[in-house]
């Protein structure tokens, strides 16, 4: 059992006929990633990487039975390319778009509300590295081969640091079951605690690395989460510790605004929750390794 995505999955990309799309799904195609069409507005009946193209995700989906979306697709119409997505019956869109703004995103949240459980889209993303499930699938822009066959889960606002963390944990022979990238913006389609139990339910996985920043509450709800409800261990860095008050760094949502959302009150916070944290990004590997008792590399 993959989280989000395996070798059955039968993925749509939206914006396939852009050079961005072309380029990324190349690779996906590659790797394995079952990509069964593409959406271009204008672009209907053509084809791109010899996978037909469509007008619209719910002529895509009824022509080939797609349950899954990327989103390449320009900040001004991103929006309203994921609720396309959602209302042709997508389960899960991965949007890799940055610069999406934060009222657009609202009212993309006010949309997938309007959905009973059964049949709401999840969403990863927007500005998001994408996720993978190693030696199964993937969608979205990391680079597939850092990523070894395991049973540790990824999740994180920053991309890089997931790839970081992955990269060190291959060094030390730790393999990944699925690694999902929520996104740096300050609104967001998943959480932490959302993906944290998706990883809690997943047999195929033993424990997870928690990859959070500086900037908003979603830390500290997922230290809450993890002691209250989950049984499998979590490890965690994050990000932002030298940042001073009120600065933003990188990411939208990168930025300390209440209490709480420094680097610093985040570790105590998950500390106390008991969370290993590593202190430094080059310790992630080093962490998880202590988390399941082995030993890490010299």
């Amino acid at each position: 059992m993959a989280i989000l995505i395996d070798e059955n999955t039968k993925v749509v990309v939206q914006g396939l006929s852009g050079r961005i799309g072309q380029f990324h799904a190349q690779e996906m195609i590659e790797y394995g990633t079952w990509i069964v069409a593409g959406v271009t507005p204008g672009k209907g009946g053509t084809t791109v990487l010899n996978r037909p193209v469509f007008n619209t995700v719910r002529e895509a989906v009824e022509a080939t039975g797609a349950e899954a979306s990327l989103l390449f697709v320009p900040p001004p119409f991103a929006a309203d390319a994921m609720m396309e997505a959602a209302d042709a019956g997508i389960k899960t869109a991965v949007c890799v778009t940055d610069g999406i703004p934060a009222q657009d995103m609202m009212r993309v949240k006010r949309f997938l509300r309007r959905y009973p459980r059964d049949r709401k889209m999840r969403l990863i993303g927007p500005n998001c590295a994408g996720i993978i499930s190693p030696g199964k699938g993937f969608m979205g822009i990391m680079p597939p081969a850092i990523y070894m066959p395991g049973r540790v889960g990824i999740v994180g606002r920053s991309g890089t640091l997931g790839y970081e963390a992955a990269s060190q944990m291959k060094a030390l022979g730790i393999g990944i079951s699925s690694s999902i990238g929520i996104g740096g913006d300050p609104v967001n389609g998943s959480s932490f605690k959302d993906i944290l139990e998706l990883f809690e339910n997943d047999p195929e996985t033993d424990a997870i690395m928690m990859i959070g920043e500086i900037g908003g509450p979603q830390e500290a709800e997922a230290a809450a989460y993890v002691r209250d409800h989950m049984t499998k261990p979590v490890a965690a860095y994050i990000a932002g510790l030298a940042a001073p008050k009120g600065r933003q760094m990188g990411h939208a949502g990168a930025i300390i605004s209440a209490f709480g959302e420094s680097a610093q009150e985040k570790v105590e916070i998950l500390s106390s929750a008991g969370i290993m944290v590593a202190p430094h990004p080059s310790d992630m590997g080093a962490t998880m390794a202590r988390v399941l008792g082995t030993k890490a590399a010299a």
